[in-house]
């Protein structure tokens, strides 16, 4: 495939055109506490909001840029930052309202046909609010709620004022939860009442539209006891020469016997910095699946955690990560088995080439009294050349000696036999490297969603025959 041509289909699949909305607000005076005040004046926000968001500022101040792994004061400036754009004036529940520039995005990408077809609710958010949600009427009536966070915290303040940065997430866990406390938009806020069952999924994408924005959406999800959900994430963004930041929070609470399975599709371009916090906890008997595929951005930092609180809790994290010119991806998963027979599951699988870094950071902690408790952690790298490389730092700290934890990682390159075998056979060389790096990505490409998973295949391939990265 020529080089033109390429990125013509990169373009159709990874990435979208600037769209020229007329932005209704901006905020781009510098992170403050007037700034912050505009924010949730824009908003309505009640007082006590206001005051989560100054406590958040405070500690934001305080706190020094982490510099255990990437050297991120290097990078990010953030007096350049524009901390809330605001595209529409208002938020919609009929498709047939969005504008139309960007419903051939949302075409492009496939949202309207997937709610038509295999979603429960859906929304759309761009840069800092959330233009569309809707949810089918029979999950509305059964008390299932899906909506926008600004929506909830006017609708639903007493279950906001429980669960927001209380105690899964803190303002005090690193400088960008305390950022994204004092400047958080938009995002999404799912309760499931006891024993109800959400039986397709509820979607919502992410879209950064503005140049140097930095987008903080803020999900939460509660999975009363006996529930069960689903919840899908994706994200695109145009390719601009300077970044944006994302840095989103989630907080996940599965109750007794709950199920929740949490999806995430990162497709930034690469000039967008993701640096996220999302963690959940996991009461007696529930599950948590937790699926990831971090494909585009520039620098990605990401790991998902699970606090395993109840007895028989139980917690599987599936990653694919790719990394290629110009890219480093540091991502992994934490698991905290604070209760007797509970049980942990970590796969993470990196595909590495033309330069890129990516690394395994992840954390196993049982702690004493976790009785008869089992967790495994397996990291599998695959490097497509000489240039790349690839990392993994496991932490293992157990204080319970009646527990099992076992861990293991590889390293591999595509074996010359195996391509030259399928070669043999009339693939070319780029089948022939897709077919095995399809097949290395198998154990977690199962658990997405079609769509997704033809998606990431196909991008796959791109990279393949290109000679950079996603975006």
């Amino acid at each position: 495939m020529d080089r033109e041509k390429l990125n013509k289909v990169k373009s159709e699949v990874t990435g979208i055109e600037p769209l020229s909305l007329s932005y209704e607000k901006k905020i781009e005076s510098s992170i403050g506490e007037d700034t912050v005040r505009k924010i949730s004046r824009e908003k309505g926000e009640p007082e006590w909001m206001l005051k989560k968001r100054l406590y958040s500022l405070k500690v934001f101040n305080s706190r020094p840029m982490p510099n255990w792994s990437f050297d991120l004061s290097s990078i990010i400036n953030f007096n350049e930052l524009i901390p809330y754009a605001k595209p529409f004036s208002e938020k919609l529940e009929e498709s047939s309202k969005i504008p139309q520039e960007v419903m051939k995005v949302l075409e492009k990408l496939n949202i309207p046909e997937a709610e038509r077809r295999y979603l429960s609710g859906s929304g759309t958010m761009i840069d800092s609010e959330v233009l569309y949600r809707r949810i089918k009427d029979e999950l509305r009536k059964k008390g299932v709620i899906f909506t926008d966070m600004d929506t909830a915290v006017r609708e639903y303040p007493e279950l906001v004022k429980k669960y927001f940065m209380t105690f899964i997430v803190s303002p005090h866990d690193n400088k960008f939860a305390a950022l994204h406390g004092a400047l958080w938009s938009g995002g999404s806020f799912v309760y499931v009442p006891k024993g109800v069952k959400v039986d397709l999924p509820l979607q919502v994408f992410f879209l950064i539209n503005y140049p140097k924005l930095g987008q903080f959406e803020h999900t939460i999800i509660i999975a009363d006891e006996g529930s069960e959900v689903e919840y899908i994430e994706g994200c695109s963004a145009p390719v601009y020469s300077a970044y944006n930041l994302h840095s989103a929070v989630v907080e996940v609470h599965v109750k007794k016997n709950a199920f929740v399975k949490y999806t995430t599709i990162q497709t930034w371009t690469k000039n967008v910095l993701n640096l996220n916090t999302k963690r959940a906890v996991v009461e007696e008997g529930g599950t948590l699946r937790w699926v990831s595929g971090n494909i585009g951005s520039g620098l990605t930092m990401y790991y998902p955690s699970a606090v395993l609180r109840g007895k028989g809790a139980r917690a599987e994290f599936l990653s694919v990560t790719f990394a290629g010119n110009g890219q480093k991806k540091e991502t992994g998963s934490k698991v905290f088995h604070l209760a007797p027979e509970t049980r942990s599951r970590i796969v993470s699988k990196s595909i590495v080439k033309a330069g890129g870094y990516a690394a395994y950071r992840g954390l196993v902690h049982i702690a004493k009294g976790a009785k008869d408790s089992i967790s495994s952690v397996k990291c599998d790298a695959l490097l497509l050349d000489d240039s790349s490389n690839s990392a993994t730092y496991p932490y293992i700290e157990s204080y319970e000696s009646n527990s099992e934890v076992t861990h293991e990682a590889t390293v591999s390159r595509i074996e010359e036999e195996k391509l030259f075998y399928l070669m043999s056979r009339g693939l070319s060389e780029t089948e022939a490297k897709a077919m095995i790096t399809r097949g290395f990505m198998e154990p977690i490409m199962v658990n997405l969603p079609l769509e997704y998973a033809l998606e990431l295949n196909r991008l796959i391939e791109l990279e393949l025959e290109g000679e950079g990265a996603v975006g």
